[in-house]
C-alpha cells in the first residue's frame, strides 16, 4: 500500500458512500470518514469496508476538512467526497505515482466532473473542476473557511496534475439539490457577515441572470438535455439566494437599528 490516507466528511450519505470507498480500497489501509451525525447507517457501511468512522459535530467544511487531515496516518492525503468515485484508471494511475517510492510532485490537481441523473460517465463535454486533492501534508492544508472549500499550499509546492478524472454523482434530485444550496447559501451569508464584506444591492438584479449564463453556456450545460436546464437554473437561484439573504441582514439590522434609535429617542422626552 502506498504511503497514503483518503479521508472523506459525510453525513447521511448511506446511498453513496459504499461506492466510493470500495473503488478506492486497494490504494490505502488508512481510510478515515468524519461523520456529522447520520441517520441513515452511514457509518456500519463506512466501517464494514474497513474505513475508521469518527463522529463530529458539523463547524462547516474547512474545519471539518481540517480535522480529518489530523486524523490521517500516512503523510500524503487524497480528499474525496461521499458522492465522488475514483475509476479504475485514476486509481491506477495515483497507484503509479508511487511505484518507486515518493510522487516527484507535492501536490495534485484532480479533474472532478458532475454526473447528472439518467448519464453512466461523465459527459464528453461536462464542465469540470481541477482543485488539488491529492498532496502531501507538510505541504498543503485546507483553508479553515467554513464555506471555502480549498487546500491552501506553501508557496514552493511543487504542482502536478493528473490525466484522469473523478466521478461526481451529487445530484440525487433536484429538489434535494436545492435544499443543499439553501443551506450552503445561509453559510455563505454568514461568511459574509464574518468578514464584514458588503455585496452590491446591483447585483440582486444582476446575480440569477448572470449565473444562468455562466452555468448553461459557460459551464456546457446547455449540451446536456433537461436535466443541463433544470440544474443551471437551480445554480443561478442559489447565486441569487446568496444575495438576496445577505441583503436581508442588511435591511433587517437596519431596521434594528432605526428602532432603537426611535426608543431612544422617545425615552428622552
Amino acid at each position: 500500500m502506498p504511503p497514503l490516507s483518503i479521508f472523506i466528511i459525510a453525513r447521511d450519505e448511506a446511498d453513496r458512500i459504499g461506492r466510493t470507498i470500495a473503488a478506492v480500497r486497494g490504494l490505502s489501509d488508512d481510510i478515515v470518514v468524519i461523520d456529522s451525525g447520520s441517520t441513515d447507517g452511514t457509518q456500519a457501511i463506512a466501517t464494514d469496508l474497513g474505513a475508521r468512522v469518527i463522529e463530529r459535530d458539523w463547524p462547516g467544511y474547512g474545519p471539518q476538512k481540517r480535522f480529518a487531515e489530523e486524523q490521517c496516518r500516512h503523510p500524503w492525503l487524497l480528499n474525496l467526497d461521499a458522492d465522488e468515485v475514483v475509476p479504475e484508471d485514476l486509481a491506477a494511475e495515483i497507484a503509479a505515482l508511487f511505484s518507486d517510492g515518493q510522487p516527484p510532485r507535492d501536490a495534485y490537481r484532480t479533474r472532478i466532473a458532475e454526473i447528472f441523473p439518467g448519464e453512466g460517465a461523465p459527459h464528453r463535454f461536462a464542465y469540470a473542476l481541477s482543485p488539488v486533492r491529492l498532496y502531501r501534508s507538510d505541504k498543503g492544508r485546507y483553508s479553515p473557511s467554513p464555506v471555502h472549500d480549498r487546500v491552501d499550499l506553501v508557496p514552493d509546492a511543487r504542482v502536478g496534475k493528473l490525466k484522469g478524472t473523478i466521478h461526481h454523482y451529487s445530484v440525487r434530485s433536484l429538489g434535494e439539490q436545492m435544499a443543499k444550496l439553501n443551506a450552503y447559501s445561509d453559510a455563505q451569508a454568514d461568511d459574509l457577515d464574518a468578514r464584514g464584506e458588503t455585496l452590491s444591492v446591483f447585483r440582486l438584479v444582476a446575480e440569477f441572470p448572470a449565473n444562468f449564463i455562466k452555468a448553461y453556456i459557460g459551464r456546457r450545460h446547455a449540451l446536456r438535455g433537461v436535466y443541463g436546464f433544470m440544474t443551471a437554473m437551480n445554480y443561478a437561484f442559489y447565486r441569487y439566494l446568496r444575495v438576496a439573504k445577505h441583503w436581508e441582514r442588511r435591511l433587517q439590522r437596519r431596521t434594528a437599528r432605526s428602532n432603537g434609535n426611535g426608543d431612544r429617542r422617545g425615552l428622552g422626552n
